[in-house]
């Protein structure tokens, strides 16, 4: 299946088929044939081991050749080569320069790979230039003036990109990090719950860590029914960590290659049956991702209709419960290279993926898009050091749109790939989201409901999130801060429930815990619509007031029977003649309103109440916005 060990391990062929190579030139000092017989043949032994991958060993033994022809070019070439190996750029940056302050002639061949591990480390003005002496070279073959002139194009990108290179990578703890490889973390939107991938003897297995006051606890294999004897992996964990989604390879029954897989936390807290999405193809799909309301999901596939290897497309889940055949995200995501590892912040909006077909350092990097009305963005590259010339695989970001989490061979890993946190620069991030978590409740009998939960953006009129409940009436919504939403809750047989949310960065907690309870409709039930607004001293309804009172004539036209009294107040600014006219007026223009949308007028009834019923203190300014509302009261249904 698809492997994120394989797409890093690529990127070191050069490297090692490299190795141990010699060039000769008639103008150079230094003659391979003259080298001290015992240094070359430590060198020998040195190849070997190489080549089996012992690359400790290797390293001691060019340790000792050099110790016995310290002008050893060759020795110092090969460690050179051995260090870029083990992503040790700097060190490989110091034995290149040592072997060309020996022979610069005998050593120009090496330009490429030296400007290569200068690149490594971040040094691209000083890698372009190697490698633009390194193409002056008339006697180079085709083949090495295409991977310099591709290297050259990545240093000048990295040039003009001019990224941060003020990034902390923190070594996630050995309660996670093991000798093994550990690599396509998912986080739920608490931030206290970690699943990933580890690779131990071929085999990938899910495991989970969860966050508690004294750091990360001991990763445990997830429970039930994900890990097989089959090949998963790249997996994703909802943000309310109830779904995971992963990918299968040669399952029984899948569709054929690599397919997509559901499967759902059963109240013991195991993970259900996995269950066959029903758009996989006989091609590959992989990389999969559910947005924050679970009703978009996004993947990578090299189905046919896309625009390169592999593309990223998104399947949503209809209110039917049925997911939709695939949508290509487009041209601007989307390369004729290979594009995966696709993830949607927490804030519903910001995408982020890789791509081997956009501009970048080399392999594949990086990217982020926002989503607008009007399509995708195009795509930033994330900048060094988050990208960097090797293999980069997936990454996640936590709900405060900083915090990121990729999995990485840095020299400080405990094995192969270890996961590691950092911050994102502040270009590149996404929006701070906070959530709110909650049940609906039936207001008389105190059971749970399932019920629709619908998070409107009052600014655009669109819908942000919509989900449905589990059968306890249970949810969880996120919600970007700088915007205001309106909250509805709905059930068929109920008054829907409004709320107006307004999340702020000066928040200290991130979440909120709400019961909601909704009353049946019946004579005497009342319901305060919080997303009417008016203009402060007038009576004319603000257009971010239509998407609330849709929904009144919606409910409306469920219930053709129901009448209703829709009753105005305010708080106690100006005197209590003029809010009470006030009132009055606000109630008739809501009333206007449904009657324009075609509700009969017979069935409304409009009243002021002023200043006179206050549900909170007039002392405060977030009282006063609570008193200033309307509300409509069952009369009959």
């Amino acid at each position: 299946m698809f492997s994120f060990v394989a797409q890093i391990n690529k990127c070191l062929l050069f490297f090692v088929t490299t190795l141990f190579l010699s060039f000769s030139s008639a103008a150079q000092w230094y003659n391979p044939d003259k080298v001290n017989k015992k240094a070359n043949a430590l060198n020998e032994k040195a190849y070997l081991a190489a080549m089996d991958g012992n690359y400790a060993e290797a390293l001691k033994w060019l340790d000792d050749a050099i110790k016995k022809d310290k002008n050893f070019v060759d020795a110092y070439l090969s460690q050179a080569g051995i260090y870029a190996n083990l992503h040790n750029y700097s060190a490989s940056v110091e034995k290149y320069e040592k072997a060309f302050a020996l022979d610069a002639i005998y050593t120009h061949q090496y330009l490429l790979p030296y400007s290569i591990s200068l690149a490594g480390i971040g040094k691209f003005d000083k890698a372009l230039s190697a490698v633009e002496d390194f193409l002056k070279d008339p006697t180079l073959n085709e083949y090495s003036v295409q991977a310099g002139n591709y290297r050259k194009s990545t240093y000048t990108f990295a040039i003009e990109r001019k990224a941060s290179t003020h990034v902390q990578f923190n070594h996630l703890p050995n309660s996670i990090n093991t000798s093994a490889s550990e690599y396509y973390p998912s986080i739920t939107i608490d931030g206290n719950t970690i699943v990933f991938t580890r690779r131990e003897n071929r085999d990938e297995d899910f495991y989970i860590s969860i966050r508690t006051d004294s750091g990360w606890n001991k990763a445990k294999m997830l429970s039930g029914k994900v890990n097989t004897q089959f090949n998963e992996g790249a997996q994703n964990i909802s943000q309310d960590g109830e779904w995971l989604v992963f990918t299968g390879c040669n399952y029984p029954e899948g569709a054929g290659s690599c397919d997509i897989y559901l499967s759902y936390k059963t109240p013991k807290g195991t993970w259900s049956e996995p269950e066959l999405l029903p758009f996989n193809t006989e091609h590959w799909e992989s990389a999969p991702c559910l947005s924050p309301d679970k009703r978009d999901l996004y993947f990578s596939s090299s189905a046919p209709g896309g625009l390169g290897g592999k593309d990223i497309w998104v399947s949503r889940k209809g209110d039917d419960g049925r997911w939709s055949k695939p949508l290509n995200l487009g041209p601007k995501i989307n390369t004729s290279g290979d594009e995966s590892c696709p993830f949607i912040h927490a804030d519903n909006t910001t995408l982020y993926f890789t791509s081997s077909g956009l501009s970048g350092y080399g392999n594949s990097d990086l990217f982020v898009t926002k989503k607008t009305t009007d399509g995708w963005l195009t795509p930033l590259n994330l900048g060094f050091p988050i990208n960097t010339i090797d293999e980069e695989g997936s990454m996640v970001v936590s709900a405060d749109g900083h915090t990121a989490y990729f999995a990485s061979d840095r020299a400080d890993s405990y094995g192969a790939l270890d996961i590691y946190s950092f911050q994102l620069p502040e270009e590149v991030s996404a929006t701070p989201t906070r959530w709110v978590r909650g049940q609906v409740i039936d207001k008389k009998t105190h059971e749970g409901l399932p019920s629709r939960v619908v998070l409107t953006d009052l600014n655009t009129r669109n819908v942000a999130f919509r989900l449905q409940t589990d059968e306890d009436g249970h949810f969880l919504i996120t919600l970007p801060i700088g915007k205001e939403f309106a909250f509805n809750v709905a059930r068929k047989n109920y008054l829907f429930f409004s709320e107006n949310l307004t999340p702020k960065e000066t928040n200290t907690d991130t979440t909120t815990q709400v019961n909601i309870y909704l009353q049946p409709i019946e004579p005497g039930a009342s319901l305060v619509l919080r997303n009417i607004f008016f203009d402060i001293g007038m009576a004319e309804l603000q257009p971010a007031s239509q998407y609330e009172l849709n929904l009144l004539i919606a409910l409306m036209n469920e219930n053709p029977n129901m009448q209703i009294r829709i009753e105005g107040h305010t708080d106690n600014t100006g005197t209590p003649t003029s809010n009470l006219t006030l009132s009055k007026e606000r109630a008739q223009a809501v009333a206007n309103y449904l009657i324009e949308k075609g509700i009969d007028k017979k069935r409304l009834q409009t009243v002021g109440f002023g200043q006179t019923k206050p549900v909170e203190t007039n002392n405060t300014e977030e009282g006063k916005s609570r008193n200033r509302r309307t509300e409509i009261y069952i009369l009959s249904n």
